[in-house]
Parts: C-alpha cells; sequence; structure tokens
C-alpha cells in the first residue's frame, strides 16, 4: 500500500506560492496569514477549508492539524537590507518567536521544518540571529541545515533567499547529506555557521532545466508609460549604463529591468543587462518599484512588470488568480516565495525526509510489535 501524501503545514503563507510549490507531491492541511488581501489571492487558488485569516499571535498549536512538513516564512522586513535590520528582537521579523511557540505547543513534531527568509537573517547582528534560530532548533532535537538558492536558477529573477531546513533527530538523513558544502552554501552560509556543531549540508541536484530570459517572458505588446514620463526615466539613467544603452543596435529588440536609486545625493535609474530580472519587492520592504525600459522597432518605451508578469517571474502558472488592484497583485508576488524552487526542496529534500520518518515510525512499530510477540 502506497503512503498517504505528507501533510504541509503553511505559515506566513502570503499568496500561496509555497503552497503551489509542494501541492503536487503534499496536502496542504493548515495554511495562515494576517493579510485579507493575500488571502483573498490564496483562497482563490487553493481553496479556504484549511486556510486561517488570523495573527500568528493569536493562534494556538493545539488547533492545528498533524503535519509533516511545517513550513514558516516568517517576514523579512526588519533582516532585509533595505529595511532597518533591526532583526529578530523587531517587531515584524520578531514574529519568530510567536511561530516558535506555537510549534511548541503543536501535539506531534513535525518531521521536517523549513524557514525561508533573506540573505540578512545569516548576516543580521553580527550572525547572533541566525545562531538564535539554530540553537533553538537544536533545543527542540532538530537537525539543523541552512541553504543560500537563488531563484535564477529556475527563473529569470535574481532573488537569493535563505532557506533553513531542519530534520528531527530520529529522521536518518545520511542519504541526503555530504560531508562537506557544496553549491547550495556559499560564502554567506560558510561565514554563518562557523563555529556552529553538527551543521547537516543537504545535498540536492542543480535544477535540470535552463531559465527562460526576461525577454522571452515580458508581454511586448502591454501598455506603456507616455513619451514624456518614458523620457524622465531615460533622462536619470546611470551614465555608465547610459554608455551600453547608445551601443545597442537599432534593429534589436532588448528590455533592461531597473530600479530608481539615490546616489550621491541625485535619483539615477540603474539598469540589469543579463536579461533577468531584479528582485521583485514590495513597498513594505522598503524598496521602489521594478521599471522595464524597452527597446523595440528602434523605439524606447518603459512601464512597470504587469502583474502577470511578475507571477510569471515567481513561476506561477498563468491560470494563477490574481487580484484586480495591480497594487495588490504586486504585492502578492513580491512578497511571495518562487515556486520552482518550493518544488525543488519538496522533490529532492522534503518528501525523502518524510519518507525517511515514516521508515523509521514503521521499523520502530514492527520492532515493538516483535518485542510484544516474544511474550505471547
Amino acid at each position: 500500500m502506497n503512503a498517504p501524501p505528507p501533510a504541509f503545514v503553511d505559515f506566513f503563507a502570503g499568496s500561496g506560492l509555497v503552497t503551489q510549490g509542494g501541492k503536487h507531491a503534499c496536502v496542504s492541511v493548515w495554511s495562515n496569514d494576517i493579510c485579507p488581501k493575500k488571502a483573498a489571492v490564496y483562497t482563490a487558488n487553493h481553496g479556504s477549508d484549511h486556510f486561517h485569516l488570523g495573527s500568528i499571535e493569536h493562534v494556538h498549536g493545539t488547533t492545528i492539524p498533524k503535519g509533516d512538513i511545517v513550513w514558516a516564512s516568517f517576514p523579512c522586513q526588519d533582516l532585509s537590507l533595505a529595511g532597518k535590520m533591526g532583526g529578530l528582537a523587531a517587531s515584524r521579523s520578531g514574529l519568530f518567536w510567536e511561530w516558535l511557540r506555537v510549534l511548541d505547543e503543536m501535539p506531534a513534531k513535525p518531521a521536517v521544518i523549513a524557514l525561508e527568509n533573506v540573505v540578512g537573517l545569516l548576516s543580521a547582528n553580527g550572525g547572533e540571529d541566525f545562531r538564535m534560530v539554530y540553537q533553538v532548533l537544536r533545543e527542540r532535537s532538530y537537525k539543523i541545515g541552512p541553504m543560500l538558492l537563488d531563484a535564477r536558477h529556475w527563473v529569470p529573477q535574481s532573488r537569493p533567499r535563505v532557506f533553513v531546513v531542519a530534520a528531527r533527530e530520529d529522521v536518518d538523513t545520511s542519504k541526503l547529506e555530504d560531508n562537506s558544502p557544496n553549491w547550495l552554501h556559499p560564502e554567506p552560509v560558510r561565514k554563518a555557521i562557523a563555529g556552529l556543531d553538527d551543521i547537516i549540508f543537504w545535498s540536492m541536484p542543480h535544477p535540470k532545466k535552463q531559465p527562460k530570459s526576461l525577454s522571452d517572458l515580458i508581454d511586448w505588446d502591454a501598455p506603456v508609460f507616455d513619451e514624456a514620463r518614458t523620457q524622465a526615466l531615460l533622462a536619470i539613467v546611470a551614465p555608465k549604463h547610459r554608455e551600453l544603452l547608445n551601443k545597442l543596435p537599432c534593429n534589436q529588440r532588448a528590455v533592461f529591468p531597473g530600479y530608481r536609486r539615490t546616489r550621491h545625493g541625485k535619483q539615477v535609474l540603474e539598469l540589469r543587462f543579463d536579461n533577468i530580472s531584479g528582485c521583485l519587492r514590495t513597498a513594505e520592504g522598503g524598496s521602489s518599484r521594478q521599471f522595464l525600459l524597452i527597446h523595440d522597432k528602434a523605439q524606447w518605451k518603459a512601464r512597470l512588470i504587469t502583474p502577470l508578469e511578475a507571477a510569471l517571474l515567481m513561476g506561477a502558472p498563468k491560470s494563477y488568480k490574481l487580484s484586480r488592484s495591480y497594487n495588490e497583485s504586486y504585492n502578492a508576488m513580491g512578497d511571495a516565495v518562487v515556486v520552482p524552487v518550493v518544488k525543488h526542496l519538496v522533490d529532492h529534500l522534503f518528501v525523502p525526509l518524510t519518507q525517511a520518518a515514516n521508515a523509521h515510525q514503521s521499523w520502530q512499530h514492527g520492532e515493538h510489535a516483535g518485542v510484544c510477540g516474544l511474550f505471547e
């Protein structure tokens, strides 16, 4: 008899892209978020039967169904380099401690815990915040392995994120780990784990498919800004980037994403030239919107990324339901987790770990049954 699919619990679920990335192999039994607008996107795509709207501060772990995999993308605002870097002691990212309380209240420990956040988690407060995360999970009898994955391996968006994956100590992880750091553990991870004992170096294959480029993904016929606004953006392009634009052949079709920055007291538009998007962000994360400069039919055009493009850059299917509001849709995507990254973790790490956990439990049950049999 085949084992049932792992039960998936998703804290800070937002617009549901983590659930989207795991639904092919897992069953979502409980999800939550405090934002009604993101909740509307979540429930439009995944249903409302397992969704809890409200602050995690009011959640009790005893009310949550048993989960094999518990995911938590706790707020990043106080860990982001674009924010104030208040860390886990600040009000937003400090909700991590409320999540930990809920975890402690859950009757059964999940086999797998996954925490996702910005790269700043590794360095906040001189690395002390990450060490606290490591310590509290170790105290709860979990083996911990941090990774840094950039979404550009799956989609045309530069989006590095930290994933701290923990497995219960009774789970045999030997077939899923390396003896030393690999491609999942670049310098920021190695620096963060220096001096920590019993770190797991998770092993996963590189993604097989090469991602599309940004120019393959965008809608070339989407509405653009008027000429005056386009010229205003072109006027503040960073000088070195302007030189590169001037070298573009007249008949070449190309797209250049960029963010407005303040440099030496002046506002400039800094562009990318690698045919991938910069990291989608939200105003709450402390950043401006991303613009596209488009060269098409020997003309320059400019506009914002469309909601559908934002969804595609996050790896969501074209059929994913979004809000009718531009801002709500953009925020729902910009504050989410890239779907194929989640799928890669589910397929190559989470599901094998839950299978190992189930095998261990079956062995224990059989062993106990055998011992009892001696006295029959």
